[in-house]
């Protein structure tokens, strides 16, 4: 009897330690994401940041880091988190991408054309699975508010209808 107690209680630790693994994002390098996309495609989710930007670590703590949020990115997308103000060189379709001047904040080119010049943080973008861009969405966006976003892109639902009427009938899924 003391064994299958025992058992039982390794059992659900190991278990809810499983689930938890599910609900954090596993962010990628822009460069591993991209590598990843062209061995199996699927679209990518950039989070473009920046370090003292205040919306941008609450997005990260409210809502990348809601499960129900983690878990569908983590399936639908190769996320990526790129500091829209690194000074590391990215190599993108036969480009050098390079932070020009140095010191403030001035951007990385990179990150300039995800969000087509629009420099506004946080902001997210969202390749194909041909690492074409379709678009960037700006601004912080709680839990419920990503959820139709998310949905609208990893669905391919922007291919066919306008984001104001998708969201009309949209019904959030999220457990508080």
């Amino acid at each position: 009897m003391k064994f299958s107690i025992t058992a039982a209680i390794l059992l659900i630790f190991t278990l809810s330690g499983l689930s938890q693994q599910d609900t954090k994002v596993n962010w990628y390098s822009f460069e591993k994401a991209v590598k990843l996309n062209k061995e199996n495609p699927k679209k990518i989710l950039i989070d473009v940041y920046t370090d003292w930007c205040g919306w941008c670590k609450k997005m990260k703590k409210q809502t990348f880091s809601h499960p129900q949020i983690a878990q569908y990115i983590n399936k639908n997308f190769y996320p990526v988190r790129f500091n829209a103000e690194t000074s590391k060189k990215v190599n993108f379709k036969g480009r050098t991408f390079t932070k020009k001047e140095k010191g403030g904040r001035r951007p990385h080119d990179l990150a300039i054309a995800l969000l087509n010049g629009k420099m506004s943080y946080p902001s997210v973008a969202y390749l194909d699975g041909k690492n074409q861009l379709i678009t960037a969405v700006p601004g912080f966006y709680g839990p419920k508010e990503y959820e139709p976003i998310l949905k609208y892109f990893a669905r391919d639902i922007y291919k066919n209808e306008s984001y104001k009427n998708y969201k009309k009938q949209f019904e959030n899924t999220l457990v508080e």
